[in-house]
């Protein structure tokens, strides 16, 4: 029994694609600044810190790198998120609990299991202007788009 589980643990590492430096310094920069207020406290100014300061090929705008299909792709540490519209609802044994999120950016700091992700992101909830982080089950989206961005190397 044990033989087959620590089989079966390794084809799941074999299957998780290596972090690229970039999204590794993405990670590192992002997650140095929880608690604190990055730029002007809003969404964008965190990934927009972290983009620039890890130097990444973007827009200044909404090109946050290589829109990702996450049916076909690993969503990996470091990638950009973009809500379009969205609401989530979570049941959880008490409740539920219901996240909207018209246009708001974040940026993926931990992929806890296949589509579960832990996010980075200010100007939301009770932190307020501040750095703080929230998990996500993908499939609690009941309304709107979740878009997943690869950060391109200059």
């Amino acid at each position: 029994m044990h033989v087959r589980l620590a089989l079966t643990a390794l084809l799941a590492l074999a299957q998780e694609p290596a972090l690229p430096e970039l999204n590794r310094r993405i990670v590192e920069l992002v997650t140095a600044q929880q608690g604190r207020k990055v730029g002007r406290g809003e969404c964008w100014d965190l990934a927009a810190y972290a983009l620039n300061g890890a130097s990444a090929h973007w827009d200044g705008a909404y090109d946050l790198g290589r829109l990702i299909d996450p049916g076909k792709e690993h969503i990996l540490p470091g990638d950009i998120l973009q809500f379009e519209g969205v609401v989530m609802e979570h049941r959880t044994a008490n409740g539920m609990e219901r996240y909207s999120f018209m246009k708001h950016t974040a940026v993926v700091i931990a992929v806890e299991e296949p589509g579960k992700v832990r996010i980075a992101h200010q100007n939301f909830g009770t932190a307020g202007r501040k750095v703080s982080t929230l998990d996500l089950q993908l499939a609690d989206l009941v309304e709107g788009e979740l878009l997943f961005y690869r950060p391109k190397a200059e």
